[in-house]
């Protein structure tokens, strides 16, 4: 599902017009990354959670050089889905069919 299918089903559930429904889901995910770039987590209660999670500084190899590199330590955005949204998925009757 593309961002613009998410747009039309939103608008179609609830009547909102879709210029103002793309301007929220644009907004949300400015919010978002902006939050995440200043070191905050998002938790949304029954969805679940975004973070960045910390990578050490480790040692990797060139094999096309055969040398060695260090990658610094870093951030990488991860999103956690809740307990409830992990439940339903499991339990999904379209899903489960196969």
């Amino acid at each position: 599902m593309t961002k613009a299918e998410v747009i039309a089903e939103i608008t179609e559930k609830t009547g909102l017009e879709r210029n103002d429904v793309a301007i929220a889901i644009e907004k949300f995910f400015d919010v978002i990354k902006d939050s995440m770039e200043r070191g905050e987590s998002i938790y949304v209660r029954g969805f679940g959670s975004f973070v960045n999670k910390k990578r050490a500084q480790k040692v990797a190899r060139n094999i096309s050089k055969n040398t060695a590199i260090i990658i610094d330590e870093h951030f990488v955005p991860s999103f956690k889905p809740s307990k409830q949204f992990v439940q339903k998925i499991k339990s999904s009757k379209t899903l489960n069919k196969k």
